[in-house]
Parts: C-alpha cells; sequence; structure tokens
C-alpha cells in the first residue's frame, strides 16, 4: 500500500515535469496533466517491475515515469485532436 502511494506522489511530480518537458501546447488544465502524469507513473512502474527491468527506489524508475507520461500526453493530444 505504502508504494502505491509513493507512486502517485511521484506521478504528481512527474506529471509537472512531462508538461515541462512536453513541447507543444496543450489545451488541458493542471489537473488532467497531473492526472495523465501518474497514470504514466503507474503504467510505466507496473510494466519496469513486471518485465525486470527495475526495481522500486531505483533512480530508472523516475525516467520511466517520466517517459510513461510524455506518451500519455502525447496519446491524450491525438486523441483530443481527432475529436475537435
Amino acid at each position: 500500500m505504502l508504494a502505491f502511494i509513493g507512486t502517485l506522489i511521484v506521478g504528481l511530480v512527474v506529471g509537472l515535469i512531462a508538461r515541462a518537458v512536453k513541447p507543444g501546447d496543450d489545451k488541458m488544465g493542471w489537473i488532467m496533466t497531473i492526472v495523465l502524469g501518474m497514470a504514466g507513473s503507474l503504467i510505466a512502474g507496473y510494466v519496469g517491475r513486471a518485465l525486470g527491468w527495475y526495481h522500486p527506489g531505483q533512480p530508472v524508475g523516475w525516467i520511466a515515469s517520466v517517459i510513461g507520461a510524455i506518451v500519455l500526453l502525447v496519446l491524450w493530444g491525438l486523441f483530443t485532436k481527432r475529436r475537435a
């Protein structure tokens, strides 16, 4: 349970970092960016640990979380452009 809460907190930070790193103007608020960052962090953490790429607490988890959040932000941008 503590690892899950830690992942969510990391996701908050990761969402903000991903928003700053990803180029372009996203038409979404901070709350949605944070939610997507948390989702990217959860997905990257799960996949990375399931495949044995890293273990909890390793610095590479931060990098994977940021990459996961950026991927979700890009997918979100593609989805919202299609709807509009």
